[in-house]
């Protein structure tokens, strides 16, 4: 032992504090970003603060396996020029917020008039809410009436959207007023409309998917102008909050199905 610390202090102090760095545990490597110019493009690149070397156990590897390790955090303003990050985050917060609306407002255990407000309705004029052009009321706790004496004309269109609305609705036409019976709530009611979440959840996803391919689409035309290294730190980012918001909107269908279910 002694000839070994003895054979260690004869080590040149550079060789030294490489052993000791290289072989001390590390809790945390601080990251930072700079903005630099290489051959005409601009980069942004992120880098450890100190030199450390990572060991990950056989337990680590197999949690991490399939997922990325790092997460990236841009700050948007110094990209500012190449893609608006911010206006990104926005429009993926927005589809949440559209799936969110449609949860409260049409997938709901008693069906109430408020849940037939916003249907879209065909008409000349193009697509109208149902309490646009038609007065919405509730006669009874089992039926719905909708009052067509405004827009006679549309009254046909109203029908068809109603049914097609995806509440499990099946109006009944007097004239200009359309009666619409309230569905028993049964286990088979529940797991409808349990579906048609998964279905609108989904739909949400493809709108979201649209956001991504053209903020992508946005990025790769600065391609002739910033590094291959930026722009790849770029997409990482965006494909990160697309992440996020796949498992926000998850997390919404999860909490709404309990309460569909019961």
């Amino acid at each position: 032992m002694a000839l070994g610390l003895k054979c260690f202090r004869m080590f040149h102090p550079a060789f030294r504090n490489y052993l000791a760095a290289s072989i001390k545990p590390v809790s945390e490597v601080t990251l930072k970003t700079v903005h630099e110019r290489q051959h005409g493009h601009r980069q942004y690149v992120a880098y450890s603060a100190v030199p450390v070397r990572h060991f990950a156990t056989k337990k680590a590897k197999a949690k991490g396996k399939g997922h990325s390790q790092t997460r990236v955090n841009i700050n948007a303003a110094l990209v500012e020029d190449i893609i608006n990050l911010e206006e990104v985050n926005e429009e993926m917060k927005s589809v949440i917020e559209a799936l969110k609306d449609n949860f409260n407002k049409t997938l709901n255990i008693r069906t109430s008039p408020g849940s037939l407000d916003k249907i879209a309705v065909v008409t000349a004029d193009g697509k109208l809410a149902l309490n646009q052009i038609g007065q919405i009321s509730m006669k009874s706790p089992q039926l719905i009436l909708v009052n067509m004496a405004s827009f006679p004309e549309c009254t046909a269109a109203a029908i068809k959207a109603i049914r097609e609305s995806g509440m499990n609705l099946n109006p009944e036409v007097e004239g200009t007023l359309i009666r619409v019976p309230i569905p028993q709530v049964t286990r088979e009611h529940r797991e409808m409309l349990v579906k048609l979440a998964k279905q609108n959840t989904n739909k949400a996803k493809d709108s979201l998917r649209k956001v991504r391919t053209n903020a992508m689409n946005k990025l790769k035309k600065s391609k002739d102008t910033v590094s291959e290294d930026t722009i790849r730190l770029v997409e990482k980012q965006i494909s990160q909050m697309a992440d996020d918001t796949v498992a926000e909107l998850d997390r919404h269908l999860a909490v709404k199905t309990k309460e569909l279910l019961g």
